[in-house]
């Protein structure tokens, strides 16, 4: 069975930096697609960032580029989130996932079968 576990999130103030974490267990990880998303209160979940299972290719949307990084280690089974410059509208529930398909590059969360439980950012403004 495939666990995901997230930790790093907490209370920051506008223009700080979190970094966010999530171990992969019960899955070959190095062959898959892995992904943060978030979902603030009253809101739908939506797609932050994807990498790539050999790091080739990373994707991220609009209203983080230029301020968040994913990235992975494969030799740990964790992806990372380094979030800098951080805004009160990042305020969210960040999950990470695993993509359902191996060598399979996508960012819609449909894609994705896997998802950790959470963990809570805020950004105090």
């Amino acid at each position: 069975q495939v666990q995901l576990v997230e930790s790093g999130g907490g209370l920051v103030q506008a223009g700080g930096s979190l970094r966010l974490s999530c171990a992969v267990s019960g899955r070959t990880f190095s062959i898959v697609t892995m992904g943060w998303f978030r979902q603030a209160p009253g809101k739908e979940r939506e797609f932050v960032a994807v990498v790539s299972w050999n790091s080739a290719n990373t994707y991220y949307a609009d209203s983080v580029k230029g301020r968040f990084t994913i990235s992975r280690d494969n030799a740990r089974n964790t992806v990372y989130l380094e979030m800098n410059s951080l805004k009160p509208e990042d305020t969210a529930v960040y999950y990470c996932a695993a993509h359902r398909a191996s060598h399979y590059y996508t960012f819609d969360q449909t894609d994705f079968g896997s998802w950790g439980q959470g963990t809570q950012v805020t950004v105090s403004s």
